[in-house]
């Protein structure tokens, strides 16, 4: 028997967190070169610390001239997301931060394993385990913890940026320890936030009254009680933020991109591959299944996972947990999902429509758990796969 009381933490990061910084001109670059051909391969890393940004990697058009002009646009992508995310302080500025750009073609042997003369032979670009995960706790089918710690986050940057809070800055963190009643979320054991503010005459107290209303906007009725602990900027001022206050990297948040710790991670990250690479595609089809999976009421919990050999089309396993809530057996959801959904990687791609620029928009508060945009954004979040799957089992 699992437990059914209990106190689960998770924590998120802002988009003005250092490693979301990155996370974002990685993600930046990738739909820059979708945009200019849908079949590019990107695999881009980016740094950044007081006044300066390094990307590198790899990147691969089909058309070398159409490569080579895209270069020159590095240094714009990079300023304008520092411009979005709000940065305009002496020691990192969209302006005035010295921007270098290493990237460099896809290796060779690399893309081998990846390209095939059949294409839908294709193979996955790297081995690896790929974990989705869906729990009926929220309407999101999000486990609450991680998904209310974006949601803190999320408010408050609209407020900043809309104008209504100028004194907030870019970078924040929460965490929310969630109480759980008999397996259901019941209400918020004690609540973190550390945001930046640019008046620096503003202490805890000041912070605690500006951030409370949104912070109870956004939690359900009944979450926050006399008993809830808050740690408003613990350690007082907050004032130098982003890289400048600590270097950034992409690809640093794994757990803040996926379930908060309440489901296994793969290990690797998303932001700055394309979607040949299955540590970030395979992840997206994993989470689809396990959400249709719930939605079709299959199971309260359900965790899928998919593993791949670089240049193998097929996964080579498949495996189904229900936490013992399922209404079918978990060997039968295993056969079913390979049957509704090619899960090659070209498959995947097709599927869920991932080779076009959608990407910049889940490099902050979280890649699950959003709405799907009109555009194909979050496709991986439909339920669309449901009614599928309950014929195939």
């Amino acid at each position: 028997m699992s437990r059914q009381n209990f106190t689960f933490t998770s924590e998120s990061v802002s988009e003005g967190h250092p490693d979301k910084v990155c996370d974002r001109i990685s993600d930046a670059v990738l739909d820059a070169l979708l945009a200019e051909e849908p079949e590019a391969r990107v695999a881009c890393e980016t740094f950044a610390t007081t006044n300066r940004v390094v990307i590198g990697g790899e990147v691969g058009l089909s058309d070398q001239d159409k490569l080579s002009q895209y270069m020159q646009h590095i240094d714009e992508i990079a300023r304008a997301c520092i411009k979005d995310i709000g940065y305009e302080q002496e020691k990192f500025h969209w302006k005035t931060c010295e921007i270098t750009n290493l990237l460099h073609e896809q290796s060779a042997h690399i893309a081998q394993g990846v390209d095939a003369s059949n294409e839908k032979e294709e193979g996955a670009g790297d081995q690896g385990i790929m974990f989705g995960y869906a729990t009926n706790e929220t309407d999101a089918l999000m486990p609450a913890p991680i998904h209310y710690a974006h949601a803190m986050l999320r408010r408050l940057a609209e407020v900043r940026k809309d104008g209504t809070e100028p004194a907030l800055g870019p970078d924040a963190k929460s965490q929310l320890s969630v109480i759980y009643r008999d397996g259901k979320p019941v209400g918020v054991r004690s609540l973190v936030l550390s945001t930046q503010h640019l008046d620096e005459d503003l202490t805890s107290a000041d912070i605690r009254a500006l951030v409370s209303p949104y912070i109870h906007e956004v939690l359900p009725d009944g979450w926050l009680t006399d008993d809830t602990e808050w740690h408003v900027n613990p350690t007082g001022k907050f004032v130098i933020g982003g890289p400048d206050g600590d270097a950034g990297l992409t690809g640093r948040k794994i757990i803040v991109d996926t379930y908060g710790g309440a489901a296994p991670h793969g290990g690797g990250a998303f932001s700055g591959k394309d979607p040949t690479k299955v540590d970030r595609s395979a992840a997206y089809a994993a989470r689809y299944l396990a959400k249709n999976v719930v939605a079709a009421g299959m199971a309260d919990r359900c965790t899928i996972q998919l593993s791949y050999a670089i240049g193998v089309s097929r996964p080579l396993s498949i495996y189904c947990d229900t936490f013992g809530t399922g209404q079918v057996e978990d060997a039968a959801i295993e056969a079913a999902v390979s049957k509704v959904m090619d899960l090659t990687p070209r498959g995947i791609r097709e599927h869920l429509s991932l080779n076009r620029p959608i990407y910049q928009r889940t490099a902050a508060y979280g890649h699950f758990g959003r709405a799907p945009d009109e555009d194909g954004g979050f496709s991986w979040e439909r339920t669309d796969l449901a009614e599928a799957l309950e014929k195939e089992v």
